[in-house]
């Protein structure tokens, strides 16, 4: 049977890559992990998205050790969101090592299921600066997790090359724009849907949106170029 673990957080891209995932794969399992993150309403939102979407399951594992190591806008209240990039050029919002625990956990899942394919939505190319979102980050942890298991497993990155546009376009493809636009969460303050609209994530997405209903068709198009 042809198994998927997607690492689902209940956000714009880690919604689409599972709606996909869904017309691909004979079983598709969730995982998400809860880190005592700041907008700790993701949990419930991925859980309502996952079961709405009908996956085969959804493991909601507890990493509240990052929380301790990793200090963050995502990890403390009392540090607020900034537009503004750090003295290290990284955004307050990255939170060290996240990817590298995420992966290896799923890894790790995925091993337990049988699964051969794990699924992020990670992506370089319209992305907040975070060095674990890029593309030879994943090849490394990917290398690392077959010779550290002795398994066959491919870590899929669906939306690596894709503007936010072109996600969008993604989940248009599958009929699902108007589901991921009103049920994800992206914001760092934790609103569903359209956001704070002042965050750097809600920038982010709504200009992506706004570029993809500017035209459709071109985006669309790009989209078909990009993943024929």
């Amino acid at each position: 049977m042809n198994k998927a673990v997607v690492v689902f957080s209940g956000g714009q891209d880690s919604t689409t890559c599972l709606i996909q995932a869904l017309s691909e794969f004979d079983e598709v399992h969730c995982i998400t992990f809860d880190y005592n993150q700041r907008h700790a309403e993701e949990i419930e939102v991925a859980k309502k998205v996952a079961n709405t979407l009908g996956v085969s399951s959804h493991k909601i594992m507890d990493v509240g050790l990052l929380n301790e190591l990793a200090i963050s806008s995502l990890t403390r209240d009392n540090i607020a969101v900034s537009h503004e990039l750090q003295d290290n050029g990284l955004p307050n919002t990255f939170v060290p090592g996240r990817n590298i625990l995420f992966l290896t956990l799923a890894g790790i899942y995925a091993y337990q299921l049988g699964a051969n394919t794990l699924i992020t939505g990670v992506c370089e190319t319209d992305f907040s600066g975070y060095p674990d979102c890029r593309d030879n980050f994943v090849k490394a942890m990917n290398n690392a997790l077959v010779l550290g298991m002795d398994k066959a497993l491919e870590i899929k990155t669906p939306l690596m090359w894709l503007n936010k546009a072109e996600t969008w376009a993604l989940a248009d493809k599958f009929n699902k724009l108007d589901f991921v636009r009103e049920n994800t969460l992206t914001c760092y303050n934790g609103l569903i849907g359209p956001g704070c609209g002042d965050c750097p994530a809600c920038d982010l997405r709504q200009r992506g949106l706004d570029d993809y209903l500017a035209d459709t068709g071109a985006v669309m198009a790009a989209l078909e170029s990009k993943t024929a």
